[in-house]
């Protein structure tokens, strides 16, 4: 995904894949599972917003000692819930007060539109003795830009000023070097006693009372020119604001199809899809679109944004148009080194904290990605088979025309018009594929392939848009445009299938380097190309067989590379791991091609993954290590948990599996060789929208053969099951 930030993902901070997140729009925070953020050593966890950790400590203490962590949950994506008890500790009478005696209720909310975040505290005497004793909150406000917090050195900050109470609130102020005043005001909203950092309160409770402290925390930002006086919650209520944030979730479910199977494994994964597409929906210029993944990339990538909205496109299409306005907008204007920028060309990541903001980095927005431009016009094509509709198109048309021109200036050097990448910023990507770390693309013998780098995958990338795109040109009325785009399609489709078939491996290589030379590594690159369709039939089988080998198919998943190849590292962000978006990508195309069995194993494969890891979220990536190695998949220590093309990863797989294929302009939808993963023997999907109506489907398992039915039809669809009308 977007990794500008560090390309070779080494860093010293704590993990955070199993912290408890909640997130609304473009706040989120992460806590671990006592609700705590501890106030020294390197970690990524705390509060954020705008690319800036506001608080990045918080740590409570009852009777003198840290509580016991029982439970952490977050029962929606905009709250959580943490259960502690005392571990001892002594009341203000110098006496022992028993372990598990005082019973810690921590509920915290977050609100985008207020910029805060709420907590209650209930604290109740369990035991059978008045309850007499001290609780002290520490807070720590550091205002890191994320880059600093994940690693990057040597860049000029601003200046953090003293901690300074005022009545009951607590203001933390910092100076950035970008000219922007930020500050964290944290409310105490019962009387307590200040400390430099923090509060202290006295509680009093008699056997089976109870007493709440609630805190609220309020982030700010302006110029410095006009620096606004400390925020305050005045009207501390957490039920209103649960309740409008219930409503506001409930309503963006309720806009969803509704999938329910006999498989619970099935349910859960695909429940906590949807749940983790909500947590990760932001907002920019008053439009959606799915960010990277937490904390690292809660922003606006170009690839990870587009794959995400193309897995998502049966479930929510609207957040597909969202998003190519989005980055319709900042479509590259002119040719800028430092940024990778080109003319037509669609960014890859846009920061908005104090290093984009100072200059010091430049993904302002960046560019330096090879996919996000086929890729914005592959999801567009997609996006208008759905809809059955070419407003869209007619409205971007200007995006679409450049991003066309960008690929043909991009391609015209090259003697068979590959997409290639160099990168000619210092700061900037060494690598411009979706495997972006600095040792992703690499020789058989280990060594780094030479730029200009053309990727296997981003050659089919460019063949997918062309030959999608020839259809919408077709429609609009433009033949000859259309005609020219086949052309192109077919004649790039014949110089990858002469240079990057790999004779003596009998499977394509990763990439073309430097005077054409394959990259002679076996990937899961290839894979991708499969969902382009600009592979042979032959040779698509070739790959089909060579991807389920033992040295590429862990049994959860597929590899990035090979055991068998020099660099193979089974923790290796790309070189070995498994990514469950590009397994979906790859059983796409395995299903697309007819490999129906192979489609299912990496289907059944990322379900049992799935089913390993919390409340079956996938995370961003895990370990290659194979199913016989420990019997559970093994986690990537750094993974972004959540992350949006893993939460899309199962979604766009069932999609694969019922063989939903779109035809909206004929108001039609296709069923192709509809079939379910292991266990599930039925499968509804109710408030499936095509063209100009909705449908409900059921799928059945009846012996070895899968029955399709059309429950409800709204809208006159046409619903077409291999081939035959419904």
């Amino acid at each position: 995904m977007g990794r500008a930030l560090n390309a070779q993902r080494h860093t010293s901070t704590l993990a955070t894949a199993n912290a408890i997140v909640i997130k609304d729009e473009n706040i989120f925070f992460l806590s671990l599972r006592d609700g705590s953020v501890p106030l020294k050593g390197k970690h990524g966890l705390g509060l954020y917003y705008d690319d800036c950790r506001f608080l990045s400590g918080y740590e409570l203490t009852v009777a003198g000692a840290k509580p016991i962590s029982l439970a952490g949950a977050a029962p929606a994506s905009y709250c959580a819930a943490f259960e502690l008890c005392n571990d001892g500790g002594s009341d203000r009478n110098g006496s022992n007060l028993k372990k598990n005696s005082i019973d810690v209720r921590i509920d915290r909310i977050i609100d985008s539109k207020n910029l805060s975040l709420l907590e209650r505290i209930t604290f109740q005497n369990r035991g059978m003795e008045r309850a007499d004793f001290d609780v002290t909150v520490a807070f720590k406000a550091g205002f890191e830009d994320v880059f600093i917090v994940r690693g990057t050195q040597g860049k000029k900050t601003g200046k953090s000023h003293p901690p300074r109470w005022r009545k009951n609130t607590l203001r933390f102020t910092y100076e950035g070097v970008d000219k922007r005043i930020r500050t964290l005001t944290v409310q105490v909203h019962q009387t307590a006693r200040h400390l430099r950092s923090g509060a202290k309160l006295r509680i009093r409770l008699g056997t089976g009372q109870t007493e709440e402290m609630r805190i609220s925390y309020l982030i700010a930002q302006s110029e410095r020119r006009t620096e606004a006086g400390p925020r305050t919650h005045a009207g501390f209520s957490f039920g209103r604001m649960e309740r409008a944030l219930g409503d506001a979730t409930r309503n963006w479910h309720a806009e969803l199809p509704e999938i329910e199977s006999d498989s619970h494994e099935l349910n859960a994964a695909i429940n906590r899809s949807m749940i983790d597409h909500r947590v990760l929906r932001s907002t920019l210029d008053h439009e959606h679109y799915y960010c990277g993944g937490l904390p690292w990339f809660g922003c606006l990538f170009g690839r990870d944004s587009i794959i995400a909205a193309i897995e998502m496109l049966a479930y929510s299409q609207d957040m597909a148009a969202q998003s190519l306005r989005i980055l319709a907008k900042y479509q590259g204007k002119r040719k800028d080194g430092w940024r990778d920028e080109q003319p037509g060309k669609i960014l890859h990541e846009y920061r908005t904290g104090e290093l984009a903001r100072s200059g010091q980095i430049p993904q302002t927005p960046y560019y330096g990605s090879v996919d996000s431009t086929p890729l914005f016009l592959i999801l567009l094509c997609a996006y208008c088979d759905w809809r059955g509709e070419l407003s869209l198109f007619h409205e971007l048309r200007r995006n679409v025309d450049a991003a066309l021109e960008m690929i043909f200036e991009s391609t015209w050097s090259d003697p068979d018009h590959f997409l290639t990448y160099q990168s000619n910023s210092k700061s900037g990507l060494s690598n411009q594929g979706w495997k972006d770390s600095g040792d992703a693309i690499v020789n058989g013998d280990g060594s780094l392939a030479t730029p200009p780098i053309a990727l296997v995958e981003v050659q089919g990338y460019a063949y997918r848009e062309k030959r999608a795109l020839a259809k919408l040109f077709a429609r609009a009325g433009e033949k000859e445009r259309a005609q020219q785009l086949v052309r192109k399609a077919e004649a790039l489709r014949e110089s990858f299938e002469r240079k990057f078939w790999m004779a003596k491996e009998k499977f394509y290589a990763l990439a073309l380097q430097k005077d054409q030379r394959p990259c002679d590594v076996i990937s899961s690159n290839p894979g991708q190309a499969l969902w382009c369709g600009i592979c042979s039939a032959a040779r698509a089988k070739r790959v089909a067989a060579r991807l389920m080998q033992h040295d590429l198919f862990s049994g959860w998943g597929v590899r990035t590379l090979s055991t068998k190849a020099c660099r193979y590292n089974a923790v290796g962000y790309h070189v070995g791991s498994v990514w469950p978006h590009d397994n979906a990508i790859i059983a796409m195309g395995l299903k697309k091609y007819g490999f129906d069995q192979a489609f299912l194993r990496i289907f059944d494969g990322m379900l049992e993954a799935a089913s390993h890891f919390e409340h079956y979220r996938l995370p961003e990536v895990f370990s290659g290590y194979a199913t016989s190695d420990f019997y559970v998949p093994v986690p990537y220590p750094e993974a972004c948990h959540p992350q949006v093309w893993a939460a899309g990863a199962i979604p766009m797989m069932l999609q694969a599996a019922m063989g939903l294929q779109p035809a909206g302009f004929d108001n039609t939808l296709d069923v192709v060789r509809p079939m379910l993963p292991a266990n599930t023997n039925r499968l509804d999907f109710r408030g499936l929208r095509i063209g100009k109506g909705t449908v409900d489907l059921r799928i059945e398992r009846t012996g070895h053969k899968f029955k399709t039915t059309v429950v409800r039809n709204s809208g006159k669809v046409r619903v077409r099951v291999d081939g035959e009308t419904r």
